[in-house]
């Protein structure tokens, strides 16, 4: 029900935008965020936004990152700007519902090259 896209292989300082789509039948979001998963670890938060446009962001993101999303597309992006080989992980979308339902995306690979 989530479609995330935008991944790829990118060299070192390069930018990547990843998104993220609800299908018609998720309404009413209230947060959308992206997490990060490396083979074998947890999946830990990237970026989140509110629907009130709060946003919060990993340490390690803060000023390369940005997240925004489009409340009338149900959209969620991330705009990775000079990305880093410790970038690189399987990275997930994911919507909470104002009833508080979860839904995750299938996974985007971002490999970066050093």
């Amino acid at each position: 029900q989530l479609q995330a896209s935008g991944g790829g292989l990118v060299q070192a300082g390069g930018s990547l935008r990843l998104s993220c789509a609800a299908s018609g039948t998720i309404w009413s979001i209230n947060v959308m965020g992206w997490y990060r998963q490396a083979p074998g670890e947890q999946r830990e938060l990237v970026a989140a936004i509110t629907s009130g446009g709060s946003t919060n962001y990993d340490d390690s993101v803060k000023g390369r990152f940005t997240i925004s999303r489009d409340n009338a597309k149900n959209t969620v992006y991330l705009q990775m700007n000079s990305l880093k080989p410790e970038d690189t992980f399987v990275y997930y979308c994911k919507m909470i519902s104002r009833w508080g339902r979860e839904y995750w995306g299938q996974g985007t690979q971002v490999t970066v090259s050093s």
